[in-house]
């Protein structure tokens, strides 16, 4: 099982401020997030997928 990542995980990844993955969820973009009680938790796979997403939009 892979491990979770959290927010400013995700943020510090993306090369992106907290507060724009705040604003995502906010607007529901971005990669699905996970409620780990009242925590917002990111599985990599995840992310990947949607990065790869908005690369086939791109294209």
């Amino acid at each position: 099982m892979e491990k979770l990542w959290t927010l400013q995980q995700l943020a510090e990844f993306l090369g992106v401020p907290e507060a724009t993955v705040y604003q995502w969820r906010s607007k529901n973009y971005g990669p699905r997030g996970l409620r780990v009680g009242k925590h917002v938790r990111y599985r990599p796979s995840d992310v990947e997928k949607w990065l790869a997403s908005l690369a086939r939009e791109v294209a």
